[in-house]
């Protein structure tokens, strides 16, 4: 029987070069992520902590400034060249880690998929969140509504989405990454753009929670 590829034997060998192979332009697309974790859902705040599960090597933390970053991964690979990069990272599964103290936001990206039970997923981290979860999603392999009802399942009755165009593989001149970004706010054109390509960035909140 073939032994399943997990995705620590996937990105575990990959760890010693993680941000700079995974993304044509790693700091330009971080740094969107970045803004958009701040923008979307609750604000937040000067001193606040981000959990940041799933989190590879940990370089999204050069990119938010004035928060507390914290990562978990699922490889200890990734852990080793984080904290070798001076960031604070430690060894732990999505499905079963939690912090010992509640966070104000938790994020996982390119991940999600990994959740072996989404709903149950959801209400852990619902658990220790006082924020939000922010996360990305393909719409073109799961169906928002579905999401959206995992989502109040797990305690979250809001969600806001926005289009992420940040190309990964390819690395583009700053006009063209620009317009990319007018085009997040353009919706008709970005559903379209959604449709073949790209992904949403969601911020799932409960009601009550000041933006």
């Amino acid at each position: 029987m073939t032994k399943r590829e997990t995705p620590i034997d996937k990105y575990g060998p990959q760890a010693e070069r993680w941000s700079e192979d995974a993304y044509a332009d790693s700091k330009g697309y971080l740094a969107h992520r970045a803004e958009l974790i701040l923008s979307l859902g609750p604000t937040l705040e000067e001193g606040d902590t981000i959990l940041d599960l799933a989190c590879g090597d940990g370089a999204l933390a050069d990119h938010l400034a004035g928060l507390r970053y914290r990562g978990v991964d699922a490889s200890a690979q990734m852990v080793e060249v984080a904290k070798q990069q001076g960031r604070e990272v430690v060894l732990g599964d999505l499905n079963d880690y939690e912090p010992s103290e509640a966070v104000a936001a938790t994020t996982c990206f390119r991940a999600i998929y990994y959740a072996a039970d989404r709903v149950a997923f959801f209400r852990r981290v619902a658990g220790y969140t006082t924020r939000k979860l922010v996360f990305d999603l393909n719409p073109r392999q799961y169906r928002i509504e579905d999401i959206r009802a995992d989502l109040l399942a797990a305690g979250f009755d809001r969600l806001e989405l926005r289009p992420f165009f940040a190309p990964q593989r390819v690395s583009l001149p700053g006009p063209a990454a620009a317009l990319l970004r007018i085009l997040e706010r353009s919706g008709p054109v970005a559903g379209l753009l959604l449709s073949v390509r790209f992904s949403y960035l969601c911020a799932a909140f409960r009601s009550g929670r000041k933006m």
